[in-house]
């Protein structure tokens, strides 16, 4: 299950509970880090894109520096939520690596230990996108 959470955080995890769903991605995760935490403890993954490399966007990269790491997977949002690098530009998948390097700076970690990590969390999220990717 992706769910699409931008400023819908309670609503989506009502329905989460309702249909007693505990596994898949809360996308383009903006909310607070109580609601994070209740998003984790429904299994579900936070997905972080280029909305975290706005070094103005406080809330959501703190979030993505303090939430565990097993919680997080990185998305692209395109067209949509392009990093700074492209503000008001056209996003595009080829930008998910650049993202990828801005969050393993904001958490202290190399690129290639992130990238492991979160790729994990996206297989665990969506069991058959790891059957597809082997």
């Amino acid at each position: 299950m992706i769910c699409h959470v931008r400023k819908s955080q309670d609503k989506v995890l009502k329905g989460l509970r309702v249909y007693d769903i505990h596994c898949g991605i809360a996308h383009a995760f903006n909310g607070s880090f109580q609601q994070a935490e209740t998003f984790i403890a429904q299994g579900m993954r936070l997905g972080f894109g280029g909305n975290v490399t706005f070094e103005r966007a406080l809330q959501i990269r703190w979030l993505a520096t303090e939430l565990p790491l097993d919680a997080i997977v990185l998305e692209t949002d395109a067209p949509d939520i392009a990093p700074s690098w492209r503000y008001k530009e056209r996003n595009t998948p080829d930008q998910v690596p650049r993202i990828a390097a801005v969050l393993a700076q904001l958490r202290g970690l190399n690129e290639h230990a992130l990238s492991i990590g979160t790729t994990a969390n996206a297989h665990a999220a969506l069991p058959r996108l790891a059957l597809t990717s082997s």
